[in-house]
């Protein structure tokens, strides 16, 4: 009887070991299956998935800063004129680079970040400002396109155009015209700066309008005499910014 009692009370001590050596102890998390709960695998899985999306979106700030969207054209009789030897550069300030649209095309450039594009004839200009003229008027009384130097390359990758010019006998200088014509501009958005006399923006608008018309063409337009054109940086970045370029 010593002897059976002495066994069940030998075999009681090893099941009880055995069951705490099993339990898991309190913080511990016990092998198998309770691993993988201790954390829901649904808050795991979901902060992976959104990592590899959002990895997967591009990034549109950097994609702007990697390559430009913006072009800056424009037209200046300072890019345009074979200077003599004995021009006045207070008589003719505007031929003497940086020219008047020059300068403000900079000063855009400067703001937007875009790419700078110079409008230029293959037959220059004369560097007198009365013998300019005279050209200009003939060329406009032919309606004629003068021919140019280089067209933009790749225009597709542009959505966004700022095209500058001068006020040429109450309208544009013909090359801007081809310019027009050899460069599409269909479905774009464009703004337009010009420095002028006292006929201001003239029939400028309405010219470009008509040789451009599939062209989304702002009515929101910087112009300034063409004295006051040195002293427009300021007016004419804070232009470019309140559109939000």
């Amino acid at each position: 009887m010593k002897k059976i009692l002495s066994f069940l009370l030998a075999l009681a001590m090893v099941v009880s070991l055995t069951a705490c050596q099993s339990a898991p102890q309190a913080g511990q998390v016990s092998l198998g299956a309770s691993a993988s709960s201790a954390q829901p695998s649904a808050g795991l899985g979901s902060s992976q998935a959104t990592s590899s999306a959002a990895a997967s979106q591009p990034d549109e700030s950097s994609e702007t800063q990697q390559g430009s969207r913006v072009l800056v054209a424009y037209f200046s009789w300072a890019d345009n004129a074979v200077l003599a030897d004995d021009v006045d550069a207070v008589a003719s300030p505007s031929v003497v680079a940086p020219g008047n649209v020059q300068q403000l095309a900079g000063w855009v450039q400067q703001e937007t970040g875009g790419d700078l594009f110079a409008i230029q004839v293959t037959d220059p200009y004369p560097s007198d400002w009365d013998e300019c003229l005279s050209r200009a008027n003939q060329e406009r009384g032919e309606n004629a396109r003068p021919a140019l130097t280089a067209n933009v390359e790749n225009l597709d990758a542009y959505d966004t155009v700022f095209l500058g010019y001068p006020n040429w006998w109450y309208g544009v200088p013909m090359a801007l015209l081809t310019f027009l014509e050899q460069n599409d501009l269909s479905g774009k958005q464009v703004y337009l700066f010009c420095s002028h006399g006292t006929g201001g923006l003239a029939n400028s608008v309405e010219i470009i309008t008509e040789a451009a018309p599939n062209a989304i063409i702002s009515d929101n337009i910087f112009d300034c005499y063409e004295e006051d054109a040195p002293s427009s940086q300021q007016g004419i970045q804070n232009w470019v910014s309140q559109l939000a370029y």
